[in-house]
């Protein structure tokens, strides 16, 4: 199933019309190269990290229940975190019960997030895919409504939304430089500008599901571990993921977890963003020269999340 401009517009105007309160419009910061120690015209920061529950997932997440008759057993969810706290801030605000399962790889600020918004936190296993084997069993029992982190179409029209912005925001930039875990956000960001601004993929290099994906001509599972495996650390890419950037998307690139650090150190340091390691892959792509823009080009970063404890930015 293909995810198109016209849905991505339509989620939009819900959100706008009826949950403004909920998914944020986030700022898009416009930064002269040089700012950011990068030879290029212009950079430009979505901060992303500011939506509801600290990432993008709050649009997908949301359009997903909106989307769908929710169950007296409410909601039901596998999450790293970043979904889970979507989700369960989405349940919240409609009033619905929810279930998160979490790998035990998932960090202890997310956990207890979850738990202040009100969510039931089950861990199932020791990595995503062992969290959503047990969320589906869960679900079969249940009934409740499945909520994927990043694989369905619904959740890939919300994250199109904040591309959408960006163009609303400033035009079209000439490049957009995503983090990649399982797919949902490239999936919605790439099925928004298409071919009229070239989008980057960018994933660790200790949880590379895309571009082992692209060496294999399909997805395939890989072994994940490092520094933003709570975020990134899906095992396969999404299928509906996958279709969308085999069609749209030409770059895929693998950084160091050293390179996320810093740029993760840099973000907070120089500019006082806290983030999470998987927001700050797009900084650390242009200041690893993994992506070397053009002097003339304006690059957009999305900031994708905040769901960090802050002690480990010192």
């Amino acid at each position: 199933m293909t995810v198109n401009r016209y849905q991505i517009e339509s989620c939009q105007h819900t959100f706008s019309e009826r949950y403004s309160h909920f998914i944020r419009r986030t700022p898009l910061w416009k930064l002269p190269g040089g700012a950011l120690g990068v030879d290029c015209a212009e950079v430009w920061l979505k901060l992303e990290h500011l939506q509801t529950g600290g990432s993008f997932k709050a649009r997908g997440m949301l359009n997903r229940l909106l989307s769908n008759p929710i169950p007296p057993s409410g909601v039901i969810v596998a999450s790293g975190g970043n979904a889970g706290i979507a989700t369960a801030a989405a349940a919240k605000e409609l009033g619905v019960p929810c279930e998160v399962f979490v790998p035990e790889i998932s960090s202890p600020a997310k956990r207890a997030r979850l738990a202040a918004l009100g969510a039931r936190v089950v861990v199932g296993g020791a990595a995503y895919a062992d969290a959503l084997r047990a969320c589906l069993a869960r679900q079969q029992e249940t009934g409740a409504l499945l909520t994927h982190a990043y694989d369905q179409p619904e959740v890939l029209v919300g994250a199109g939304t904040l591309a959408l912005e960006i163009e609303q925001q400033g035009g079209l930039p000439h490049s957009v430089l995503v983090s990649v875990g399982g797919g949902g956000l490239i999936g919605g960001v790439a099925s928004w500008f298409g071919q009229r601004s070239r989008v980057v993929a960018l994933e660790p290099e200790l949880a590379p599901s895309l571009y082992r994906a692209r060496e294999a001509g399909r997805p395939v599972d890989v072994a994940v571990s490092g520094i933003a495996a709570d975020s990134l650390g899906a095992r396969r890419i999404g299928g509906l993921a996958w279709d969308v950037t085999q069609a749209q998307v030409r770059d895929a690139l693998l950084l160091t977890d050293e390179s996320i650090r810093a740029a993760q150190l840099w973000l907070w340091q120089e500019l006082k963003l806290a983030v999470e390691p998987a927001a700050a892959l797009p900084l650390a792509a242009l200041h690893s020269r993994r992506y070397v823009p053009r002097a003339d080009e304006t690059v957009c970063l999305i900031i994708c999340g905040a769901n960090v404890d802050p002690a480990s930015l010192n």
